[in-house]
């Protein structure tokens, strides 16, 4: 196989190829670690040298032999270095074992041949980490990728890999799938494991998945890794059958609700708010039921509850074995250290009980509604150094604010637990890509699939891509290198 062709495959296209025996799983590879080398040089995706060999993996999972990285967001696999994207912690820290999550990437035989690069702490909207520099969008390089999932997000819209685990606490994986160009899912609270080393990540509105770039993918990804961890805390509703089979599955009419006013009462560009409202009218010719509304959402409880999402994020750098050095620290992560440390239990309770307001107001909500449709992110994707983590002028406070300025859609359902879906079902007259966030009821995967399956078809993305000179950015590099 070679590396131009392997580009042009989804997961399931090259799982299908090796079961047919058209290739080998060892082909298969040797094309990837070309690809990934090729896609890194051009996004500076990666958070360290590739992997040699690949992870240990099962020979006979549902995805067996499809190449796969991990996001720098761990400790996630056993062994590997994570350095969640800062200078602060030298040579890294080494994983004792291995997060659930992995354990269940393994099973499914994903090839995992690297770390992908995310910001300090996990804590921005884009991924230009002073550890690193930029991450460079192959559709517009002087662009952002979104973050925190951003060298995930890159390297899978340059061809590298098919696939790429990442994890979103305020839209970590929607944003970059939204600047990418890729499907972006978020579960469910308990949909996916958390543990071991946590039961309640970020007070339940972290959850961990992956990026791709067709529905099918992300469908059968997550029926590889669903279900709860022994001990979880969460613990999502089965689904009746596996979300695979839900692709071509009829939804039945239902009621849809439009948005493209953030809550926060900041500006939406008008090319991303286009894009929603365009997939709204798409539904409604489907033959659903489409009106423009929106959840009730109380914007400060919003601010509140993030900001104990940043002090759950905070804590285990203040509670290491081997603290942080403050002076390897970028300029927010100090500042949100210093406010956790001089944070009450009232006030952290406070944040809890405003998490507690938004997630009723929104969920009942969706006692009346079984689809929300806004843009994904607020912007097209921002140039690079629009959103500066080393600012020493923010607070915790004011640097979420600067984030949700410019994503001001994909927080809420962190807090209220609701799945949710970033679609590449708009481009800009630049040629960016612009995402369509579908928000369904809890435990509704299974709806999200049979609506996104139908808007992929409707709204088709796959002949959209990064190009350069006219030539597709996952063939470029590999024919200029003469491969």
């Amino acid at each position: 196989m070679e590396p131009h062709e392997y580009t042009r495959y989804d997961a399931i296209g090259l799982r299908e190829l090796i079961v047919a025996g058209e290739v080998t799983a060892a082909e298969v590879e040797a094309a990837a670690r070309q690809a990934l080398a090729v896609a890194d040089k051009a996004v500076n995706g990666l958070a360290m040298p590739v992997f040699s060999p690949a992870l240990e993996h099962a020979g006979d999972g549902p995805l067996t032999g499809v190449p796969f990285l991990i996001k720098d967001s761990g400790p996630i696999a056993q062994g590997v270095p994570f350095f969640i994207g800062s200078r602060s912690l030298g040579d890294g820290v080494i994983a004792s074992h291995d997060h659930d999550l992995m354990k269940r990437f393994r099973a499914a035989g994903l090839v995992t041949l690297g770390l992908t690069t995310t910001p300090e702490m996990g804590l921005s909207f884009s991924t230009e980490a002073v550890k690193h520099g930029p991450t460079r969008n192959p559709w517009n390089p002087e662009r952002g990728v979104g973050g925190s999932s951003g060298g995930a997000a890159a390297l899978v819209a340059a061809g590298a890999v098919p696939v790429a685990h990442g994890n979103d606490s305020a839209g970590s994986i929607r944003i970059p799938a939204s600047c990418c160009g890729l499907v972006g899912l978020k579960p469910s609270r308990g949909r996916t494991p958390c543990g071991p080393d946590t039961g309640d990540a970020a007070f339940g509105a972290a959850y961990e998945f992956g990026l791709t770039r067709t529905v099918r993918d992300s469908a059968h990804l997550l029926d590889a890794v669903a279900g709860p961890g022994v001990g979880d805390k969460y613990t999502a509703p089965p689904p009746h059958r596996r979300f695979a089979d839900e692709l071509g599955a009829d939804p039945g009419r239902l009621r849809v609700a439009v948005t493209t006013r953030a809550w926060s009462g900041v500006a939406v560009d008008p090319e991303v708010a286009a894009a929603a409202v365009m997939a709204g009218r798409v539904l409604e010719g489907m033959g659903h039921t489409v009106a423009e509304q929106s959840p009730a959402v109380d914007w400060d409880a919003v601010l509140r509850a993030a900001m104990a999402e940043a002090t759950a994020i905070a804590a285990p750098f203040l509670t290491a074995p081997r603290p942080p050095d403050p002076a390897g620290l970028e300029a927010v992560s100090r500042q949100i250290l210093k406010e956790v440390t001089e944070l009450s239990a009232l006030e952290l309770m406070a944040m809890l009980d405003a998490h507690n307001r938004v997630s009723r107001s929104v969920g009942a909500f969706f006692t009346t509604h079984d689809l929300l449709v806004t843009p994904t992110l607020g912007q097209l994707p921002a140039p690079h150094g629009t959103l500066r983590y080393d600012d020493p002028g923010h607070t915790t406070r004011s640097w979420l604010e600067s984030l949700f300025a410019y994503g001001p859609f994909t927080v809420v359902f962190n807090i209220s637990g609701q799945p949710a879906i970033s679609l590449p079902l708009g481009q800009s007259q630049s040629g960016l890509p612009i995402g369509v966030q579908l928000v369904a009821p809890y435990g509704r995967e299974d709806l999200l699939f049979r609506i996104a399956a139908q808007l992929e078809q409707a709204m088709p993305w796959a002949q959209r891509q990064p190009m350069t000179d006219g030539v597709s950015v996952r063939d470029a590099g590999l024919r200029r290198a003469g491969r």
